[in-house]
């Protein structure tokens, strides 16, 4: 009877501490290792991400794709099209990246590291891109900056499943620098290489840490750098709409571009947020957690003082 007891009680014992330790397990695990379904309610918490439809596919279509009602205006699709949608939040993404910034690369690594990468542009082979995404950079001897932003939006860009371009805008001479020229310059430009539904207009010097944050047109203009390291991962300032923003072709239309005459560092950000208010469309973000930044420290530039006029 003794050995019996004894027995009960380790196997009691034994299920108590399994309990116990699945229990401990799950706490930690839920405190501490943020979940793509977490992810995905707090973008759902945002105004632009609240509602999500299903819509039915063609029935070439494999199966029905999740397609936010934001996106469904710049998504194209063809009616013979038979790939499938590719799914708004990738299975590829991997959230928080760890940068580096090695002194070695070259441009030529970068080639290497993206053989799908063509002429600077990609697209997925195993599902139908929901936009067409062209990245414009402005730029001036920034070439080390170039090969670090290039390194790790490449990747970046693909893991999100995103049909995109990359145009690199060059300022020749020594004139003072104009961001916001070279941007509509980018624009149009692009516009005459291929018909793109979305435009991300990027500085150099700004690399993304987490690729949870889409680099995908919204229905109103988008601001992406809502945390970066150098202002201690906050907004810089109220209404701060520069770094990285992303709007539509109709939304950059309407606004009429940037203004031509910001000469010299800062205003023309100011200024575009300014035109997207005057066309009663309202700046949206993603989540200060995930929109987040890593600046590449720098001295300012020779020819890009700050515009006393701004």
């Amino acid at each position: 009877m003794g050995l019996f007891v004894s027995r009960k009680l380790k196997v009691l014992l034994f299920v108590g501490s399994c309990m116990v330790m699945l229990t401990w397990i799950s706490v930690y695990s839920t405190m501490r290792v943020p979940k793509l379904q977490e992810f995905t309610q707090r973008l759902q918490s945002l105004e632009h991400f609240t509602t999500y439809e299903r819509e039915k596919e063609s029935k070439t279509m494999k199966r029905t794709s999740l397609i936010v009602p934001a996106l469904q205006h710049v998504v194209q699709r063809s009616t013979n099209e038979t790939q499938q949608l590719c799914p708004y939040l990738s299975p590829y993404l991997q959230g928080v990246q760890q940068l580096s910034f090695s002194s070695m690369l070259t441009l030529e690594d970068i080639q290497k590291e993206n053989p799908n990468v063509l002429l600077g542009r990609y697209q997925p082979l195993e599902c139908h891109a929901l936009q067409k995404v062209a990245i414009l950079i402005p730029f001036r001897n920034r070439e080390k900056h170039l090969v670090y932003l290039l390194k790790h939006l490449h990747p970046f860009l693909q893991r999100q499943q995103v049909h995109y371009g990359i145009y690199v805008i060059n300022q020749a001479g020594n004139a003072i620098f104009n961001r916001a020229k070279l941007l509509n310059i980018g624009y149009i430009e692009a516009l005459k290489d291929y018909n793109w539904d979305c435009f991300i207009f990027h500085d150099v010097d700004l690399v993304p840490e987490n690729d949870f944050n889409l680099y995908l047109c919204d229905n109103q203009p988008k601001h992406l750098v809502v945390a970066r390291n150098s202002t201690g991962y906050r907004l810089r300032y109220k209404g701060y709409f520069g770094g990285v923003t992303a709007l539509t072709k109709q939304q950059f239309s309407s606004v009429n571009g940037f203004p031509n005459n910001y000469w010299g560092w800062g205003g023309e950000d100011d200024d575009l947020r300014k035109r997207v208010e005057l066309q009663k469309m309202k700046v949206v973000r993603p989540p200060i957690e995930i929109a987040r930044y890593t600046m590449i420290f720098h001295n300012r530039d020779s020819g890009n003082e700050e515009n006393a006029q701004r």
